[in-house]
């Protein structure tokens, strides 16, 4: 197998001697060999091209929380190198958060590029609301800014520092699963350093306190699929998870042991807990007909001014 660093075009490399060029750890990214990992690369890919989850868009747009730029599969085009130290005594893996124009160059694309992007999306910003952009997202009339290619090769660097990071969270990362590493490596995709703030997540990833291991009080030692279903619950319990139910869902099923298996089941069974059917309350007659009447009685000029004032959409 080629090394990595061979799949992209040696002219796009970015020179030794630049010192923005390739800094905070993009080097380490470029080592990265498939056999790394026990999942496949272009199939994670795949996934976080797909609208559940980040979605793909060759021109830069707005973040619908900060309004920061992105592109491709959600790519930040104006984050700053960050330092991320690893407060884990007992995993010796460093973290690695390069800028956005690092990762750009890592990725194989010109330092130049990146600037008349972030230049057009300032002007477009100023002209355009966050209501515009999304009808020009969905309706494909943004004008490309990349090509395909190029995009891939943007989301191929991030994936790959994800991975790289998701070990840093996780002490036993080349024990999991595929499925499990996959599932972690999608959590680091898509909150970055905010993924620290799971503590309870990650303390039972880690398995921080032991108690798979030392027998408890009763007798009882937690099992395999019971230490992992606690993972699960823990994210489960998360904003998170209640805000982004489909993509948290498709996340949160992997972490079990059999996903391999039966995935759909898997994920179904997470979708019901995320997503409980919904309780219709049955309310009797005499109420309802009061209802009715009391409309009835207020209905004129102003029921029907009032019937043709419409709700402003939140934009998603």
């Amino acid at each position: 197998m080629l090394p990595s660093t061979l799949l992209m075009p040696q002219s796009f490399l970015a020179d030794e001697n630049d010192p923005t060029a390739l800094g905070d750890g993009s080097q380490q990214l470029l080592a990265f060999k498939d056999s790394d990992i026990k999942f496949s690369l272009p199939r994670l890919m795949e996934i976080l091209r797909d609208h559940r989850h980040e979605g793909w868009v060759l021109a830069a747009y707005p973040d619908p929380n900060t309004r920061r730029p992105l592109i491709g599969a959600g790519f930040s085009l104006d984050l700053q190198a960050a330092d991320h130290p690893q407060r884990d005594p007992l995993n010796p893996h460093p973290f690695v958060e390069p800028s956005s124009a690092q990762l750009w160059q890592a990725a194989g694309l010109a330092p130049a590029r990146l600037q008349q992007i972030l230049d057009q999306y300032d002007r477009d910003l100023k002209k355009w609301s966050p209501r515009t952009y999304h009808r020009k997202i969905v309706r494909q009339t943004l004008t490309p800014q990349l090509t395909e290619e190029e995009a891939t090769q943007l989301l191929r660097i991030s994936a790959i520092q994800a991975i790289y990071n998701a070990r840093g969270y996780c002490r036993d990362f080349d024990q999991l699963t595929a499925s499990q590493q996959m599932a972690l490596t999608q959590l680091v995709f898509q909150m970055g350093t905010n993924l620290q703030q799971f503590v309870g997540f990650l303390g039972a990833v880690n398995d921080q306190d032991g108690s798979r291991e030392l027998p408890q009080l009763d007798g009882f030692i937690e099992t395999d699929g019971e230490h992992w279903k606690s993972v699960q619950d823990s994210l489960i319990d998360s904003q998170w998870a209640r805000r982004y139910t489909v993509r948290a869902a498709a996340v949160i099923a992997m972490f079990d042991p059999q996903y391999s298996v039966e995935p759909g089941i898997a994920e179904q069974r997470i979708e019901a807990v995320l997503r409980p059917p919904v309780e219709h309350v049955v309310r009797n007659r005499p109420a309802a007909t009061l209802r009715v009447a009391s409309y009835s009685r207020h209905s004129g000029k102003r029921g029907k001014k009032a019937s043709r004032s419409q709700v402003k959409r939140k934009l998603t």
